[in-house]
């Protein structure tokens, strides 16, 4: 899902400012969407509708998010959280347990939220490294002392807390691992 998702994304607007031909992101994003909403689930689809449900929720969130349908409504801080965040989780938990408990929830919950302050710090930091042609100035401080206002100084401290997200998850995820195994 993720490649067609990317593909999409590139082709409505070029935000990675790839070279990559239109033609190719069409069809590496119809081959990802269209094999991960069909062979996977195919057999236990057949067996289970509301799996079929996520998968065809899946393939749509993923065009109409990247392409900005519907006058880009979809296309969202709210809308990434659960749409990136939540919306797996619950598909994963369910494929797994086939069913959604509440424990399915709160971890939707944990993902959107993680999802939503991603994005809250990324996208001032893509701001600045996709459009901005020049950052000038300096801070004051009460002391008289100033410090520069760099595009590094303007992304550092967000750039650090988005390693440092990236690293809690992947200590919980090993944390749940091994709550499992042991």
């Amino acid at each position: 899902m993720g490649i067609g998702a990317h593909a999409l994304d590139e082709l409505h607007g070029r935000p990675l400012a790839t070279r990559i031909s239109a033609r190719t992101l069409v069809v590496l994003a119809v081959t990802s969407l269209a094999r991960r909403s069909g062979n996977r689930h195919r057999r236990r689809a057949a067996h289970d509708l509301w799996l079929l449900a996520f998968v065809g929720v899946g393939a749509f969130i993923a065009v109409a998010y990247n392409l900005e349908l519907f006058g880009g409504r979809l296309h969202g801080d709210p809308w990434f959280s659960l749409a990136w965040g939540a919306f797996p989780v619950l598909t994963a938990y369910f494929a797994a347990a086939e069913t959604i408990r509440i424990e399915a929830v709160f971890a939707a919950a944990f993902a959107a939220l993680l999802s939503h302050a991603q994005r809250r710090l990324s996208t001032p930091v893509r701001l600045v490294r996709r459009r901005t042609r020049a950052v000038t100035g300096r801070i004051e401080l009460l002391d008289g002392s100033t410090i520069p206002i760099t595009a590094d100084s303007l992304t550092a401290e967000a750039e650090h807390a988005l390693k440092t997200l990236s690293a809690a998850v992947v200590a919980l995820a090993v944390a749940l691992v091994l709550l499992r195994v042991t």
